[in-house]
């Protein structure tokens, strides 16, 4: 039997087919564009991201018998909103996760009514990002648009829905609309209230590997698959990537170098960190999780290889940083291309360089780039640390932990060890074993994720190098607080 994981990405779409032993036999992508109407704003049609599952599933089933597909899961990029009509048509673009246009309805949300209610209401307070404040974004300034509005989506739960014809969301990724009571995983009436949105305006809530349906006749047309295919919740790509790297059930992390960074840590419980400054989320396994996430991350290496450097080839460009420049680089990098979310919620933010000097070396601003994300990943585990949390070691994922220099910096700067799962696929496999547990394959995600997670290396921090870049990281610490009143000039000359 096969099971298909559709990881739904700002870039681009990957799926993948599994086998009930767990092996992938297909990976096909297909990429779409961004659009970019303003400065730090986002957008994204929902009818590429369709277009491109509908183009990419005949793809990856060739060679393969169509029949034996079970069921489908994805995990998609979170908190964009996705706004359908009366008739289930899209109203407007999709506001993507890392759109910055919402700082004026942030402000209102954590300074009028307050950090502490809304803390109260959904166990997190408003970030640029969520999709709440995006609401009341549109309600201000897009009156006409939000009076059409029937029902609110979040980007996976879009192609769930175009999959089967319901309007669902997980708990995971409902999470993060700023609109869910995490605590008890029902819809906060208040931020209901808040936002102006009825409830019926909202998808239903599911658990992540529970089935919603299964395909309507139309897309198993489209697709070529059985019309008994069955659709499962899905995830937050978070959440489901913890899910494909193994972190499941309590006390473990999962860390990932996507586009964005974050940093997942499970928990059998609920809580709460005391200063908002990481997300308390639900996770896809039934339990809960924090989650710290800064916006930048592989996109900030991406950034300077291709626009700055204009070159593709990435380890050529690593490799003169040998192992005796780890910890001994002179040059500092503040990843925030994007403002930044965790620790700061800061959208004003903005990447910096400092410590050039006549004689520094490309390679060393390279290095900075690695660094910089690898610091800024740290600030969200010491949040965790400074609550009690113990994170004695982690699984890695993400474009970025492809690279064996960037594994390296990132376990001497955090001191812990790191480890690639067998399946470097984290939220499109999640997506894939969350479909195996809707189909009975397996009794839990726990069961799934012991029967399927492997190990295949782990990078080991140095002492030596840990002590140098506990220094570094020291000295990285105080430049954003150094910088945050010139990054707030700088947004009001614009």
């Amino acid at each position: 039997m096969y099971y298909i994981g559709i990881d739904l990405g700002t870039s681009a779409v990957k799926l993948l087919l599994m086998d009930e032993t767990g092996r992938i036999d297909n990976i096909v992508s297909r990429e779409y564009g961004i659009a970019f109407p303003h400065p730090g704003w986002s957008e994204q049609e929902p009818a590429d991201w369709w277009d491109a599952v509908c183009d990419g599933i005949p793809a990856l089933l060739q060679g393969f018998d169509a029949s034996l597909v079970r069921g489908i899961g994805a995990g998609g990029q979170m908190h964009g909103l996705v706004v359908l009509d009366k008739d289930d048509k899209v109203i407007r673009p999709c506001i993507l996760w890392n759109d910055g246009r919402t700082q004026k309805q942030v402000d209102y949300l954590n300074n009028e009514i307050g950090k502490d209610k809304l803390s109260r209401y959904t166990a997190n307070i408003a970030f640029a990002g969520f999709t709440a404040p995006k609401l009341l974004w549109l309600r201000d300034n897009e009156p006409e648009n939000f009076a059409r509005i029937e029902k609110i989506m979040l980007p996976k739960d879009y192609i769930n829905y175009r999959l089967t014809g319901v309007h669902c969301t997980d708990y995971s990724d409902a999470s993060g609309m700023l609109l869910l009571d995490v605590e008890h995983k029902c819809w906060s009436r208040e931020m209901l209230n808040l936002c102006g949105v009825r409830e019926a305006q909202l998808p239903k809530l599911f658990e992540s590997w529970q089935p919603v349906g299964t395909l309507t006749a139309e897309a198993a047309a489209l697709l070529g698959l059985p019309a008994d295919v069955i659709v499962c919740a899905g995830a937050g790509d978070n959440a489901a990537a913890a899910v494909g790297c193994g972190a499941v059930g309590g006390g473990r992390c999962n860390i990932s170098l996507g586009t964005s960074g974050t940093v997942f840590i499970t928990s059998d419980s609920f809580g709460v960190d005391s200063h908002n400054a990481l997300h308390s989320f639900a996770h896809a396994d039934g339990g809960y999780h924090l989650m710290g996430c800064i916006l930048s991350a592989a996109s900030c290496n991406k950034w300077w290889n291709e626009e700055i450097l204009h070159t593709q080839d990435f380890a050529a460009e690593q490799a003169p940083i040998t192992p005796d420049k780890l910890g001994a680089n002179d040059v500092y990098f503040l990843p925030y291309l994007m403002g930044e979310r965790s620790p700061h919620n800061d959208p004003a933010a903005r990447g910096a360089f400092l410590g050039l000097r006549m004689d520094t070396p490309r390679a060393a601003l390279t290095q900075a780039v690695l660094e910089g994300v690898a610091f800024a990943i740290r600030d969200c585990v010491e949040i965790a640390r400074a609550q009690g949390v113990e994170i004695a070691a982690s699984t890695l994922c993400g474009g970025g932990a492809k690279s064996p220099l960037w594994r390296e910096i990132l376990a001497n700067v955090l001191g812990i060890p790191l480890t690639l799962p067998q399946t470097e696929q984290g939220p499109g496999y999640g997506g894939a074993m969350l479909a195996a547990v809707a189909c009975g394959a397996y009794p839990s995600v726990q069961a799934c994720a012991d029967a399927l997670v492997r190990a295949k290396s782990t990078t080991e921090p140095d002492p030596a190098i840990v002590e140098k870049y506990n220094a570094r990281y020291a000295l990285w610490h105080t430049l954003y607080p150094a910088l945050k009143a010139s990054y707030a000039a700088m947004e009001a000359l614009q």
